[in-house]
């Protein structure tokens, strides 16, 4: 399995965290709302910092594009991140009304995110890196921010 392919369906499994905790949100569900919601950030933190810990440096390293698509998907990532901390704030308070608010916005972000990533920036890595032997999937599998 490709970069993109593996990337693409981890931003498929994030979204279902995602909807999930809408719903429950939409339902005034806080314990459900919370658990879900924690499962999201874990799932997207695994997903960003893989980004960019791991394949963002290895890509620039590989191409010598240091200026190119993976700062502005830095900047993105910072924004999400901004976003994820309003609507943690929203959900101590039980405000659903917040918590909608950011969740529109992140969702938008994330779609376009997601995107450009799907559309250019994961086939950039494949063909830059497919000389590689790395196995992508696993290493993705096997990374521990903390270690």
């Amino acid at each position: 399995m490709n970069i993109k392919q593996f990337m693409s369906q981890d931003h498929k499994d994030c979204d279902l965290f995602f909807a999930k905790t809408e719903t429950a949100v939409s339902a005034e569900d806080w314990t459900e709302a919370s658990q879900t919601f924690n499962a999201f950030i874990e799932a997207m933190e695994h997903h960003l910092g893989f980004e960019e810990q791991v394949l963002f440096p290895t890509f620039e390293e590989s191409t010598g594009m240091t200026t190119g698509p993976t700062v502005m998907m830095r900047l993105e990532h910072d924004q999400m991140r901004d976003l994820f901390a309003e609507m943690r704030d929203a959900l101590k308070q039980q405000q659903s009304d917040d918590y909608l608010g950011a969740a529109e916005t992140l969702l938008m972000l994330m779609q376009q995110h997601n995107m450009k990533e799907e559309q250019i920036l994961y086939n950039m890595m494949d063909q830059a890196l497919s000389s590689e032997a790395t196995d992508w999937q696993q290493a993705f599998k096997d990374w521990n921010p903390g270690a």
